[in-house]
């Protein structure tokens, strides 16, 4: 199993599965982040806090707690 928090910057990978309950996993599926979409790794912070990423054409910054639940291929 790897997470978002786990990629390089400048990959692409794609979300297999969201592992969190209840609000967060809701907040991050309401940033577009679902299963199948694709996801561009930007830039990863110094001290990994926050991640910067590019999802269906707009950028986000993740905290890396929100990236350990996003499960990627």
């Amino acid at each position: 199993m790897r997470t978002l928090k786990e990629v390089a910057c400048g990959q692409t990978v794609k979300v297999k599965k969201l592992a969190g309950e209840g609000a967060i996993k809701r907040r991050i599926m309401d940033m577009g982040i679902t299963k199948g979409v694709e996801v561009f790794v930007r830039k990863v912070a110094p001290l990994g806090d926050p991640v910067e990423v590019t999802v269906r054409g707009y950028e986000l910054s993740l905290r890396r707690e929100d990236a350990a639940i996003i499960e990627v291929e």
